[in-house]
């Protein structure tokens, strides 16, 4: 559902939100883009178990579970941080994910590194048995074909397209799927500059920047700045925005926009790719802080 922002802009710039979060209600956005097919690929392959990868407050675990309670897999997930292992009921995303039938196996950091190498995917078989493996944050072929979905005929309009970028999975399917006249626009929430050549195994066109100003700091860091912007923007919009990838690229659009990187009456499509359930981790550590908390509708 597309959704026009009724702020208004300089230069005749219109902005509109595709409202990708409203997908499902608990496999919301980019991540029911990339799981679609690779579901389909697990039981095509006989697959009875799903097994993944991710952090304390991760999406996509949370997605991977209730999608493979949804499907009939059985879900395992393999969680970065072995001081995590008592702490489930105090975290709101792992305790989501284990109510919907995730088994845990938590990892130091130092092994979690290691979550690509062949050797460690054998001693996951050794212990689980055979899996379907999706990798962490859903990113492969499967994935990106998913994400190419995501725009339909009635986005032609737009001059660009602006998302946030994790993996580089949901980006890739943007960038293959844009018409010629478009410009994707991928801000990343992670630091560094290695995304590009994730990007470029996936993306088949050159229609793409990434803009790596508005990480706040990194993966996961927020400040005082984007937590007022988030709660504004909620209170004009009535669209709630996480703190980790959505958030922080509305703010860098807006941001572009008054800093005219804009053309004229350029009209902006904004991808919401999800990631909500996050926000009650966030909260959590928002109050230990001190820092107000973010407004959301749940």
């Amino acid at each position: 559902m597309n959704q026009e922002i009724q702020i208004a802009f300089p230069k005749g710039i219109s902005l509109t939100i595709k409202r990708e979060d409203l997908i499902h209600p608990f496999v919301s956005g980019n991540k029911f883009r990339k799981l679609k097919y690779n579901l389909f690929q697990a039981k095509a392959e006989h697959q009875e178990t799903l097994l993944t990868f991710g952090g304390a407050f991760s999406n996509h675990i949370a997605a991977v579970a209730y999608a493979g309670k949804e499907q009939g897999f059985r879900t395992i997930g393999i969680i970065r941080g072995e001081e995590l292992f008592d702490k489930i009921e105090e975290n709101p995303t792992l305790k989501f994910a284990q109510e919907n039938g995730m088994q845990f196996e938590f990892v130091t950091r130092e092994e979690y590194r290691d979550k690509n190498e062949d050797f460690f995917i054998e001693k996951l078989k050794d212990k689980f048995g055979d899996f379907y493996l999706v990798p962490e944050g859903g990113t492969n072929e499967l994935a990106v074909k998913g994400c190419e979905e995501i725009l339909t005929k009635e986005d032609a309009i737009f001059d660009f397209v602006c998302c946030a970028v994790g993996t580089g999975g949901t980006i890739s399917g943007l960038i293959n799927s844009a018409l010629p006249n478009q410009k994707i626009l991928g801000f990343p929430a992670l630091k560094g500059d290695f995304l590009t050549d994730e990007i470029r195994i996936f993306a088949k066109k050159d229609n793409w920047d990434l803009i790596s100003d508005y990480h706040f700091g990194g993966y996961g860091k927020v400040n005082l700045e984007l937590i007022e912007f988030i709660n504004t923007f909620f209170e004009e919009t009535k669209v709630p925005l996480d703190p980790i990838y959505t958030g922080k690229m509305v703010f860098g659009v807006i941001d572009l926009i008054h800093k005219n990187y804009f053309p004229e009456h350029s009209r902006i499509l904004l991808i919401h790719t999800g990631g909500l359930q996050g926000i009650a981790g966030m909260n959590i550590k928002l109050k230990q802080k001190k820092l107000p908390i973010l407004k959301s509708n749940g």
